[in-house]
């Protein structure tokens, strides 16, 4: 089979376990790993975030009034606030897609973060792969998306391959009567967040993602939000429960959108590519041992495929590192890991454990 064909899926068949993640590797006894598996920015969130986050706590008799947040992010990609939705994270606003659009054909585009299309099973609807090859650089052909798709969902950068699609060609994506929802979590740790499709208001049934959990190591409070057109986003808000962003989530929203939070994400954004090199030049060390890493990687985690790749990530993990297995993504096998960037010292501590890892099977 053309591996660019669309597949549709129905929910409950055995397949890839889309309900994994990299949180997964580092509970219970991993929990003392050092942690390359989830792709949250290392030492955050920072002193003044958290001490913002902690001054809203006096206020939680108080039902949460998400308008300020809402208002600040609208401001911060230029838009009307009826093109904002404030959620519960990323994954929320998944949910509420499949649940709140009229949808007859999802296509997902893999490999990418699976909740999406998890989501869309847990709605009861039928669900159309478009999987993107290795020998292609994990790039998208526009051609192989189906006309007849009427919500096309990919992330950009996308997650795990870390590739970068051009905005132009995401943009091509979109039709009459087709939602478009393009992916942008980690999009802030893009120098530049060049290739970024928020705050467009040009590209016809857009949808826009973002998280606020990744960069600034907010998994824990869930926050992010929708951009979309103002009828989209007013279906989206009634399928969510009153109140669904508690008072110290929105408090972290307004401030995470605010200039001086902007300019330490772009700071942090050139500090990760910088590391994001160091480590990829230090993989492509272990080049005779098989390992690739696709590419070029843009986002803040590397995607390497290496012969008996399961087998070096326990031997890894008995070495201290805790590193994502790649096979739950469709259109991945278990030869595949995905590493999360972190500064230069860790990197060359994994390293050297991959080193022993890798000597191991040999």
């Amino acid at each position: 089979m053309d591996t660019h064909t669309p597949m549709p899926t129905e929910p409950g068949i055995p397949g890839h376990d889309l309900r994994h993640h990299g949180d997964a590797e580092v509970r219970d006894d991993g929990s003392a790993l050092v942690d390359l598996a989830v792709n949250v920015r290392a030492d955050t969130p920072p002193v003044w975030l958290r001490e913002h986050i902690a001054a809203s706590l006096g206020s939680l008799a108080a039902y949460p009034d998400g308008r300020a947040a809402r208002a600040a992010v609208a401001a911060r990609h230029g838009l009307p606030v009826e093109r904002v939705l404030l959620t519960a994270g990323a994954a929320e606003a998944f949910v509420l897609l499949a649940r709140a659009l009229k949808v007859r054909w999802p296509v997902v585009v893999h490999p990418q973060f699976t909740e999406p299309e998890a989501a869309l099973r847990d709605a009861g609807h039928s669900v159309g792969r478009v999987l993107l090859r290795a020998a292609d650089g994990f790039r998208l052909d526009p051609a192989a998306v189906p006309e007849e798709a009427d919500l096309v969902v990919v992330g950009n950068p996308t997650n795990p391959t870390s590739v970068l699609h051009p905005a132009d060609v995401l943009a091509g994506l979109a039709r009459p009567g087709r939602t478009l929802v393009v992916d942008e979590a980690f999009m802030d740790a893009v120098p530049g967040e060049r290739e970024a499709l928020a705050g467009r208001t040009d590209v016809p049934g857009l949808v826009v993602l973002r998280s606020l959990t990744k960069t600034w190591g907010l998994a824990g409070l869930r926050i992010g939000y929708v951009l979309a057109a103002p009828e989209t986003v007013a279906e989206l808000e009634r399928a969510q429960p009153l109140w669904p962003v508690s008072t110290p989530a929105l408090a972290a929203a307004e401030a995470c959108v605010a200039p001086r939070a902007l300019a330490e994400a772009a700071h942090a954004a050139h500090r990760v590519a910088a590391d994001r090199a160091h480590l990829v030049a230090g993989l492509g060390e272990f080049a005779e041992a098989g390992l690739r890493v696709a590419g070029p990687a843009e986002g803040p985690f590397v995607l390497v495929r290496l012969p008996d790749a399961d087998a070096v990530r326990r031997r890894l993990r008995r070495l201290g590192f805790a590193v994502r297995r790649g096979d739950t993504f469709p259109g991945l096998d278990e030869e595949w890991l995905r590493l999360a960037v972190r500064d230069r010292g860790t990197s060359d501590a994994f390293l050297r454990a991959l080193g022993r890892a890798t000597a191991e099977a040999s």
